[in-house]
């Protein structure tokens, strides 16, 4: 992972952040032009104004008038070990660099990695049903760690908030993308919560330090929660709710768009059944998810539990099938049931394997699969693929 950015090009892309009247489309256009922010303030006004700037921003560029708070900005950012990710940089979130009007630098506090990792989001209505609640917790805890899949979610009250905690609880990896600078909480109730998350995932944000939860701030971050993301599942939500937006978003940025369906007279159920209606996956369960994902994407998550799993040096000799102990005892037992030659169908494993239910037998294969360690094979049955 690349180190943090040098002093004076850190505040040369604060400077640019904070100039006035310039956005974040305009931002990346410049980039495009002069290639670094150093370089855009270099250029002279004529030269600023050629490149597509209004006189008064152009103005504001060459006399460097917002270097000043600037070196506030960098105080700040050290103060609360932040870290300022601009566009150029490798540790900017890849997928995010592909949407319309990607932001020119995100502030982040935590495991920067994260910002590499494949991404889900899990979002929904402050309002939450009892129902909406609990399968939010389930659907992100289980894609966190049966899928090894990071959640992205906005801390929001409600099913955002939901999502993030049973991520934690699971010890998974989740990222909470602000409507307000990194260094400020809300709501109020979520200050432990924002602590914890700063800890031990990641919280980001396309706004400076100290910028306060306007309202107008959270339908523009709900676009990085989604452009960051392989996909988006909503929960509960209005027709009209943040969460339909985020949505919208994500359909319009090419994610897969998902949806957990609700009860008819619930008005919270609205949302999602509607988008269901209009072609959303629905989800059941989390691997109703996975299975949307793209190749390269399974690949990744497949790496990932061979590292959890310490299976990254087996190979195809029978007698190395002890290195399986690691797996976890079911795990095992439905490994060892399938066979290198032959596939083994899911009917035969549910016979064989007497005492663990078929939903169970699924579930363990899927891992298995992801593991690269399982293939499957027409008619639901199944073959391993030791040391593939």
């Amino acid at each position: 992972m690349q180190p943090a950015l040098e002093n004076d090009v850190e505040l040369h892309w604060l400077a640019l952040r904070l100039t006035p009247g310039l956005g974040t489309r305009k931002a990346g256009q410049l980039i495009g032009i002069f290639r670094t922010p150093q370089s855009i303030f270099r250029a002279s006004r004529s030269e600023l104004e050629a490149a597509g700037l209004a006189s008064s921003v152009a103005q504001s560029i060459a006399s460097g008038c917002t270097f000043d708070e600037a070196v506030s900005q960098q105080q700040k950012l050290r103060e609360f070990d932040a870290q300022l990710i601009p566009l150029t940089d490798p540790r900017y979130p890849p997928r995010l660099l592909d949407i319309f009007d990607p932001p020119p630098v995100l502030y982040v506090r935590g495991r920067v990695e994260l910002l590499h990792s494949v991404m889900i989001g899990v979002v929904g209505t402050r309002r939450p049903t009892a129902y909406g609640t609990a399968v939010a917790a389930r659907l992100a805890r289980d894609l966190a760690a049966s899928a090894g899949l990071t959640i992205s979610s906005g801390m929001a009250r409600g099913i955002d908030t939901a999502a993030h905690k049973a991520v934690l609880e699971a010890e998974g990896n989740t990222v909470a993308v602000f409507g307000c600078g990194v260094d400020q909480v809300y709501p109020a109730e979520n200050r432990k919560l924002s602590l914890l998350i700063a800890e031990k995932g990641l919280t980001v944000s396309e706004f400076p330090m100290g910028t306060p939860a306007y309202p107008q701030n959270f339908p523009v971050r709900n676009r990085i929660i989604s452009g960051m993301s392989a996909g988006v599942v909503i929960v509960e939500g209005g027709e009209y709710s943040g969460s339909s937006i985020t949505a919208k978003l994500a359909a319009e940025q090419g994610r897969e768009v998902f949806a957990v369906p609700g009860n008819i007279t619930s008005k919270m159920s609205w949302g999602p059944n509607l988008l269901i209606k209009q072609g959303a996956k629905l989800v059941q369960e989390w691997n109703d998810v996975v299975v949307e994902l793209s190749a390269e994407d399974r690949r990744r998550l497949s790496d990932h539990f061979r590292n959890q799993l310490n299976l990254n040096n087996i190979n195809t000799d029978e007698s190395a099938l002890p290195a399986a102990a690691s797996l976890k005892p079911a795990s095992r037992a439905v490994f060892q049931a399938l066979k290198p030659d032959s596939a083994v169908s899911l009917d035969q494993l549910v016979e064989t394997l007497e005492g663990t239910t078929p939903s169970e037998i699924i579930a363990i294969l899927f891992e298995l699969e992801l593991a690269g360690l399982v293939r499957q094979m027409p008619g639901q049955s199944f073959l391993r693929v030791w040391g593939s």
